[in-house]
């Protein structure tokens, strides 16, 4: 099972959602932002060692953390040095040794958030409820439609309800509250439950794995 977390415009907290949707369906998360990757750094080899061909992508899997990770390189020679049309191969190998891949896209319509709705088996879109937010995820939803990468669930960040997140998108939709346990989480680079168990996000995050699954099991 491939899941792949994207979001029409940066700043909107996808890579907080990706390693706490992993965290909850106990999933490899991969940083696959390639220019600006925003998940805890690791030691070892990363994501553009992977698509540089320097690397196996089951071995880049770092284990030591809260959340298994496959990291990703902050050089922008490591970025250049990058081949997006390897990432969908990554990705099968480390989905077919765990069983789960949590893959935390680049913001934007780019060819590299593209290579990762290739290979996935459904997305998630995260928005906050601002009207620009909405439009840039609603046209991430498009890409991810024509590549055929379902939308299993909205999540709408930094909020306390849905809004009409669940009627323009046409998907059930998450609220999950801005709150300083987040802030905490995320600062740390651990997953909510980890440092607040009992919040109201850990709750939503739990809630948005198990709709994850359910759709996922229902396709």
């Amino acid at each position: 099972m491939i899941v792949a977390v994207v979001g029409g415009k940066g700043g909107v907290g996808k890579s907080t959602v990706a390693l706490n949707l992993g965290a909850e369906l106990d999933a490899v998360v991969v940083d696959a932002d390639l220019g600006m990757a925003d998940l805890p750094e690791r030691t070892g080899p990363d994501l553009h060692d992977v698509l540089a061909g320097r690397a196996d992508p089951v071995e880049a899997v770092d284990e030591t953390g809260h959340v298994r990770l496959l990291p990703c390189g902050r050089t922008l020679a490591g970025a250049r040095a990058s081949d997006p049309t390897r990432l969908a191969d990554a990705l099968d190998a480390v989905a077919g040794e765990y069983g789960r891949a949590v893959v935390d896209c680049p913001a934007g319509l780019g060819s590299d958030a593209g290579a990762a709705l290739l290979a996935a088996d459904a997305c998630v879109v995260v928005t906050t409820g601002s009207e620009v937010a909405l439009a840039d995820a609603l046209r991430s939803r498009e890409l991810a439609r024509a590549l055929e990468a379902g939308l299993s669930r909205v999540v709408v960040n930094r909020a306390e309800e849905v809004g009409r997140a669940a009627e323009t998108f046409g998907a059930p939709a998450v609220a999950v509250p801005e709150s300083n346990a987040v802030a905490r989480a995320t600062a740390s680079g651990v997953p909510v439950r980890v440092s607040a168990p009992e919040a109201t996000a850990t709750e939503r995050f739990a809630e948005l794995a198990a709709g994850v699954q359910r759709s996922l099991s229902s396709a």
